[in-house]
């Protein structure tokens, strides 16, 4: 995770080709959406997606680039609890126990 957020992902030797993929078009989608051309789908086509796969996975990178947006024009900061939770990975415990 922490490589995915410092743009080191590529560093990272144990990604299989298909999440290697992934964070290429996440990247671009991300960085240089009005840039995305068919070949840059291809990748993933070639890793067996289909069109229904392509576009589940473009509404996810969509959906992780919507929310952070929206909060931060709101300027909404998570709760110190779920701060922790995500600086250190341990999950937060469900409420009542």
């Amino acid at each position: 995770m922490d490589a995915i957020k410092q743009h080191r992902w590529r560093e990272l030797t144990h990604l299989t080709p298909r999440q290697r993929a992934l964070c290429t078009i996440a990247e671009k989608m991300t960085l240089e959406p009005t840039h995305m051309t068919a070949a840059d789908w291809q990748p993933l086509r070639d890793l067996g997606l289909d069109d229904q796969g392509l576009l589940e996975a473009a509404h996810v990178i969509a959906i992780f680039n919507y929310f952070p947006r929206m909060a931060d024009g709101f300027g909404l900061v998570p709760d110190p609890q779920v701060r922790q939770a995500g600086e250190t990975g341990v999950p937060l415990k469900p409420v009542g126990t």
